[in-house]
C-alpha cells in the first residue's frame, strides 16, 4: 500500500522520450506518477532515431524492446568515408559481436522518436493507468520538508497548483525545472556551427552499397546518413552557415545536396519529407538533485547529437534515477542514493558522454579529412576490429561505460 511507502507520488514534467521512460518504468514498479506537458501532444519533429547499447537494458527494462525492434529496425553497419570518394575509411559491423550478448540484442536500434515516444505513452497510460496532463505549463517549482510541487498555466489560462513528493525534469533543453533551481546558468557552450537535421528517402543502400549509417569527413560539407526506416528514409543531417532563418535553409537545401550526397542528386531524386535546423550544445547542470527537485536527460546535461550520447545518455539516467526511486520505495535505501545519482550521472557526462561526442563531432568536421585516419586512435581501433572481432566486441561494449549500477548501493546488496 502507498501509505506504508516512503513516499506518495512522483510528478514528472515533461511527456518527452526521457520522462515517458522514466513514467513507464516507475508505473510499471507500481509507483503513482503523474507526467504533466507543456504541449497539446507528443512532439513530431525529426529528433533522434537511434539509440545506442548503453540504452538497450532500459527497453528491455520497460518491456517495448520487442515492440522496438518490431516497428523499427536495427542498425549493423556504420562507417566513415572519404569526402570526395565516399569511400570507407574505417567502420565496423556489429552483427556478429553485439547481435547476442549474454543472451541480450545490444546493437544499436532505431526507430524515430515519436513512434518510440507514442509507445511508451500508450504502455504508460493503457497498461498502467497512468495520467498526463497536456497543456499544462509549469511556471513555478517549490518544495519544503514534506514534498514538492509545480505550479502550471493550462490552455484555458487556469493556475493551479500540483502536489507530490519529488519532481523530476524531464522538459529538456529549455526545462522550466532546471531553471527554477539554477536560473539562466547552464555551464557548458554552444557550437559556433548550424546542424540541418532531415528526413529523406534517398537510395542510399542498392544505388550505392553504403552502410547502415555513415559519417562523411569534411571540415565544412560533413554529414550523417543513417537509416531510420526499412523503406528507404534516411535521416541526414548536414552541417550549414549559421544564423539564418528555416525558409533560408530550406531554399539552399537542393544544392547542398546536389553538392554533397553520392550520385549529386537534383530534387527529383529524392524525397525530402522534414527539414529542421538545429543548434548544438555541450551543456550539464551545476547538480542534478536539490532537495526533493531532480534533473535527468537534456534537461540536466546536452551535448552534440554526432554519436547519439544525447539520447542514449538521456535513457541511461532515467534508469539510473528509477532504480534510485524504486530503491526508496521498496526501502532498500535511503533517499541519499538520490545525492550519489547527481554525483555519479555528472561523473558519467564529464568522463564519457562530453568528451567522447566532442570528439565524434571534431572527427566529423576535421579540417584535414585524408589524415584523420593516421591521427586517429578510434579509427585505427576500429580498423583492427575488422579482423579481430574479439577486440572489436571489447571495443564497441566499452560505451557502456556510461552506465552505472545504483542497485549495488541497495541494503542487500551490500
Amino acid at each position: 500500500m502507498a501509505e506504508d511507502r516512503p513516499f506518495k507520488k512522483i510528478i514528472i514534467v515533461g511527456a518527452g522520450p526521457s520522462g515517458l521512460l522514466l513514467a513507464l518504468l516507475l508505473a510499471k514498479h507500481g509507483i503513482p506518477t503523474l507526467v504533466v506537458e507543456a504541449a497539446s501532444h507528443l512532439d513530431q519533429q525529426p529528433r533522434a532515431a537511434h539509440y545506442g547499447t548503453p540504452a538497450i537494458p532500459e527497453f528491455e527494462r520497460a518491456g517495448i524492446v520487442d515492440e522496438i525492434r518490431a516497428r523499427g529496425l536495427i542498425l549493423d553497419t556504420m562507417c566513415w568515408r572519404d569526402p570526395d570518394t565516399h569511400e570507407r575509411i574505417a567502420g565496423f559491423d556489429a552483427s556478429n559481436v553485439l547481435a547476442d550478448v549474454d543472451g541480450h540484442d545490444l546493437r544499436t536500434h532505431c526507430l524515430v522518436l515519436q513512434d518510440l515516444d507514442q509507445i511508451m505513452l500508450d504502455r504508460f497510460t493503457g497498461m498502467y493507468n497512468g495520467e498526463v496532463l497536456w497543456e499544462h505549463r509549469v511556471v513555478g517549482v517549490g518544495q519544503d520538508e514534506k514534498g514538492a510541487w509545480v505550479e502550471v498555466e493550462t490552455a484555458a489560462g487556469e493556475r493551479k497548483k500540483i502536489e507530490g513528493d519529488y519532481v523530476v525534469g524531464c522538459d529538456g533543453a529549455n526545462s522550466a525545472v532546471r531553471k527554477s533551481l539554477f536560473g539562466e546558468e547552464f555551464p557548458g557552450f554552444t557550437w559556433d556551427r548550424q546542424i540541418i537535421a532531415t528526413n529523406t528517402y534517398y537510395d542510399f543502400r542498392e544505388k550505392f552499397g553504403w552502410d547502415d549509417a555513415n559519417f562523411i569527413i569534411n571540415p565544412e560539407h560533413f554529414f550523417m546518413a543513417a537509416r531510420i526506416t526499412h523503406d528507404g528514409l534516411y535521416r541526414i543531417t548536414y552541417g550549414e552557415v549559421p544564423n539564418l532563418s528555416r525558409e533560408e535553409y530550406a531554399a539552399r537545401q537542393p544544392a547542398i545536396f546536389e553538392r554533397i550526397l553520392p550520385g549529386h542528386p537534383s530534387p527529383s531524386d529524392y524525397q525530402l519529407v522534414t527539414l529542421s535546423p538545429y543548434k548544438m550544445h555541450q551543456r550539464c547542470a551545476p547538480a542534478f538533485r536539490i532537495g526533493r527537485v531532480l534533473l535527468a536527460a537534456d534537461a540536466a546535461h546536452l551535448c552534440n547529437p554526432w554519436g547519439g550520447l544525447g539520447i542514449t545518455g538521456g535513457f541511461v539516467d532515467v534508469g539510473g534515477l528509477y532504480d534510485c526511486l524504486a530503491g526508496i520505495w521498496d526501502g532498500r535505501v535511503d533517499e541519499s542514493i538520490l545525492d550519489l545519482y547527481s554525483e555519479k550521472r555528472i561523473e558519467k557526462w564529464k568522463t564519457v558522454i562530453d568528451p567522447i561526442s566532442q570528439e565524434n563531432f571534431r572527427r566529423v568536421h576535421d579540417a584535414d579529412p585524408k589524415t584523420r585516419f593516421e591521427r586517429d586512435e578510434f579509427m585505427q581501433m576500429l580498423k583492427r576490429g575488422e579482423t579481430d572481432q574479439p577486440f572489436l566486441k571489447e571495443l564497441l561494449l566499452g560505451f557502456m561505460a556510461v552506465r552505472y549500477d545504483f542497485t549495488q548501493h541497495y541494503k542487500d546488496q551490500a
